[in-house]
């Protein structure tokens, strides 16, 4: 499979198309769950495909059950028998047989962009996979446009020791991206710095780079998944790299930033996917209108686009 032109050299879609291909998360913060928020939050219609139902919450996972491939095969057919899809995200792909069902259905309908969260290796360094579905992922990875590992996941592809700075990750995914052809986020988050960089780097080195401060907090549950979501909107969009990674990272900062708020769980909480709309819904519900201002005859006959 060879990786198409990014969208934003072709155009500009209104309201990009995405599909989220990983596991789920019942306590919303994870998962198929921030993919919906996030793909909503960046401007995106979502849809999803349900690779494991997980049994998780902001403490740890419980339990995985795994559905039959031929119903997920069925799920990927009826979604792209149906509707264009203008980007695919996938997260937890989970098994050999998942990863490789996934990558038939990409061979026949292959998205304009296709972001890859190579969910192999927890920020703990815990190995997430077995060691057969591990080498799938290695080998679907080379199928991406993006790849948004952690630095133990780099470390994986790369086969090289985890990074132990920004310099020493950005040289693992620059040597990755020439062999592969495939960008590579670098994310910085959990090395030790002030600041936390998110980097798109491509064969030739580094192509954008968004810089955010750290935030102090518990309230990093799903972020991987949530950077890999929006990311994936914002080029199915059109934007280009540098615009996408720019928007992504300042989203989703402030969603770090306001995750604390929601109080939600007892352990690592969620980020707050919709602090955006929330603020504009506060600031609106805060606005006085006059008595009667939706009753003016002004308004009659005034409709979407000038229809009468």
């Amino acid at each position: 499979m060879t990786s198409p032109t990014l969208p934003h050299a072709l155009g500009h879609v209104d309201v990009p198309r995405v599909l989220s291909i990983a596991g789920t998360d019942p306590s919303g913060g994870a998962g198929t769950a921030a993919d919906m928020k996030s793909i909503t939050a960046a401007g995106g219609y979502g849809m999803t495909v349900v690779t494991c139902l997980v049994a998780q919450n902001t403490t740890g996972v419980r339990a995985i059950h795994t559905p039959p491939l031929d119903f997920l095969a069925a799920q990927l057919q009826a979604v792209s028998d149906d509707v264009t899809v203008d980007a695919v995200k996938t997260g937890m792909l989970g098994t050999a047989g998942i990863i490789g069902t996934v990558g038939s259905w990409l061979d026949a309908h292959r998205p304009p962009v296709l972001v890859v969260d190579p969910v192999m290796v927890a920020t703990s360094g815990d190995r997430l996979l077995e060691p057969d579905a591990e080498e799938a992922m290695r080998q679907f990875c080379r199928l991406a446009d993006v790849v948004t590992p952690n630095i133990p996941e780099l470390a994986v592809l790369t086969g090289a020791a985890p990074a132990a700075d920004q310099d020493a990750a950005v040289g693992q995914a620059r040597d990755w991206a020439a062999d592969t052809g495939v960008a590579v986020i670098v994310k910085t988050g959990h090395l030790d710095s002030a600041l936390t960089t998110n980097l798109w780097v491509g064969p030739d080195g580094v192509i954008a780079e968004a810089p955010s401060s750290r935030i102090e907090t518990a309230s990093t549950h799903g972020t991987g998944c949530s950077l890999s979501s929006a990311l994936a909107t914002r080029l199915g969009a059109g934007d280009s790299p540098q615009h996408a990674l720019a928007w992504t990272t300042d989203w989703l900062h402030e969603a770090i930033e306001y995750g604390a708020a929601l109080h939600v769980g007892r352990g690592h909480g969620p980020v707050d996917h919709g602090h955006r709309a929330r603020r504009l819904a506060a600031e609106f519900a805060a606005v006085t209108v006059e008595p009667g201002f939706f009753d003016r005859e002004s308004w009659v006959g005034v409709g979407i686009e000038g229809e009468t």
